[in-house]
């Protein structure tokens, strides 16, 4: 299934940078985050595989950017974080939306997902339409740019907490071990024929050693009985005139330059691969409804209907 399955579209995510797509709509400190969803991308997933009054969950939502824009499209958000660090930032981004008059709503928890059942009311089970999140890549990413006398410094780049329960310091099968426990406890979440998004990328733990992480994922995602039935590109750069307009930060195109003068082709990322998979429906015989939304009004459309 994971050679076979196509990618089906792109989703143009960046065509105006990150900070602008940010600005206004979340509070200052959220770039301290190290590692945030555009919004733009949350927005088109939201928009795509659910309907308004739906249900959308993060089970590791950061800063909020999942719970922001199911907010201002109408869905009701719920998110976990085990950084209270993140949570209040993410709390706090909930409340400017609804002083912007976001017409969902949504709540943000503080606690490690891989015990996500625990966390959630029982009432919660069963009511998701959407899980949509992103797993922690390694315990740092590139941060922001500071320039000062000595030159350029590094910031925001880490995950704060260090604690056995973070993902970020967990080593890569952990990681994986870890995202599997969550997945496994959000399809119990998921409403028959509800959704999961899962952006990603590959990843390298040295220059010469490139990850299949997407790849990785999508197998940990089966495994925990998710059907794949879309695998689309989400750009990380602009698209002018025919031609890809990277949005790289400097370390990024430095270490890629680096790369290059040792003989390793490596290229500049300019997209993240998007898994999109699905709880099946039961089949007509055990009685279960088909789909809580009208035929005409479905955003599944006949994909929420059983497989034969």
């Amino acid at each position: 299934m994971a050679e076979s399955l196509p990618i089906t579209s792109v989703w143009l995510t960046c065509q105006i940078p990150a900070r602008d797509q940010r600005r206004g709509r979340y509070v200052r400190d959220t770039s301290s985050h190290p590692a945030k969803m555009l919004p733009h991308l949350a927005a088109h997933a939201i928009s795509t595989y659910t309907a308004p009054g739906d249900v959308v969950f993060d089970p590791m939502c950061g800063c909020g950017t999942t719970l922001v824009e199911a907010m201002h499209l109408g869905r009701q958000g719920i998110g976990v974080d085990i950084e209270p660090r993140y949570t209040a930032l993410a709390e706090a981004n909930l409340t400017l939306a609804t002083s912007q008059g976001a017409p969902g709503t949504a709540t943000v928890l503080t606690g490690d997902a891989t015990g996500l059942l625990d966390l959630l009311p029982a009432s919660a089970v069963g009511q998701v339409s959407l899980v949509l999140t992103s797993p922690p890549y390694g315990r740092g990413t590139h941060g922001l740019v500071q320039t000062t006398r000595t030159g350029v410094r590094k910031r925001d780049h880490l995950y704060a907490d260090r604690e056995r329960g973070n993902l970020a310091y967990a080593g890569w099968s952990r990681l994986l071990d870890g995202f599997a426990t969550i997945l496994s406890a959000s399809y119990q979440l998921l409403r028959p024929g509800g959704t999961v998004v899962i952006t990603s990328r590959p990843v390298r733990r040295q220059r010469d050693d490139l990850i299949d992480l997407p790849g990785e994922l999508l197998a940990v995602a089966q495994s925990a009985g998710l059907t794949p039935v879309e695998r689309t590109a989400a750009m990380l750069a602009a698209v002018r005139d025919g031609q890809v307009v990277h949005r790289a930060s400097m370390f990024g195109m430095m270490a890629v330059r680096r790369s290059r003068d040792d003989g390793i082709p490596v290229h500049l990322v300019a997209h993240e691969d998007v898994l999109v998979l699905r709880r099946r429906w039961k089949s007509l015989s055990s009685g279960e409804p088909r789909c809580s939304h009208s035929e005409s009004g479905c955003p599944m459309g006949s994909s929420c209907h059983p497989d034969a």
